[in-house]
C-alpha cells in the first residue's frame, strides 16, 4: 500500500500560515537547509495539494526565477505527478497535474490501494485535517520554525478525534528549524 506523508512547516505556536495566509516566514535559507530541500525534492513521490497551495506552487516553480535559483527542486516539482483537490478550480494546467473535484478521502484511499510512489501532501490545511480524520495519513514530517505568529491557520483545525502519533525522528538545522517526524498509530 502506498504511504501518505504530510510535509509542512509550522511556526512554534503551530500555524502553517499567519492570519493573512502569508507563509514567507517559512523560507529560512542557508546552505544546510537548501541541501536538505534539494535532496528531499528528489524522492520519487506524487505530490498532493489543496487549491490554495497548488496555486501558490504552480505560480512559483515553473518560473525562470525558480528554475535558475533552485533548479533541483524546481525540476522535480515541475516533473512530479501531482493531484490537486478543489471544488472551485475549473482546470489544473501545471505539468503532470490531475484535478479531483470531490470525494477526497475516497480518492486517496483508492490511490493508496493502487500502489506506486509515496504521496506527499504539502500545505493544504483543510485537506490534511480531512485525511488525518479519516486515518489516511501514515506519517507527519513537521518542520518547526523558530517564530511565533500569534495566530493563523492550523493544519489540524477540524480534527475531532485524537490522533495517536509515534515519534520516529528529529533533525536540527543551523537556521533554527527542527524537523520532527511521526508515524500514525492505529
Amino acid at each position: 500500500m502506498t504511504k501518505l506523508i504530510v510535509f509542512n512547516q509550522v511556526s512554534l505556536d503551530g500555524f502553517i500560515s499567519d492570519a493573512n495566509g502569508d507563509m514567507s516566514w517559512a523560507h529560512r535559507d542557508d546552505a544546510e537547509w537548501n541541501a536538505f530541500t534539494a535532496e528531499n525534492a528528489q524522492r520519487d513521490a506524487m505530490l498532493l495539494f489543496g487549491r490554495v497551495t497548488y496555486e501558490m506552487m504552480a505560480g512559483f516553480w515553473p518560473t525562470p526565477f525558480a528554475l535558475q535559483n533552485l533548479p533541483a527542486v524546481a525540476n522535480r516539482m515541475n516533473s512530479a505527478p501531482k493531484v490537486v483537490f478543489s471544488r472551485t478550480l475549473e482546470s489544473a494546467s501545471w505539468n503532470n497535474t490531475r484535478l479531483v473535484k470531490s470525494g477526497i478521502a475516497g480518492e486517496v484511499r483508492e490511490m493508496k490501494k493502487k500502489g506506486g510512489p509515496q504521496m506527499v501532501l504539502m500545505g493544504s490545511a483543510s485537506i490534511v485535517a480531512q485525511l488525518a480524520e479519516e486515518g489516511l495519513v501514515d506519517e507527519f514530517q513537521i518542520v518547526v520554525n523558530p517564530i511565533v505568529l500569534g495566530g493563523g491557520k492550523s493544519m489540524f483545525a477540524g480534527v475531532k478525534k485524537r490522533l495517536n502519533l509515534k515519534p520516529t525522528g528529529t533533525r536540527a538545522f543551523g537556521n533554527g528549524n527542527r524537523l520532527l517526524t511521526y508515524e500514525t498509530v492505529a
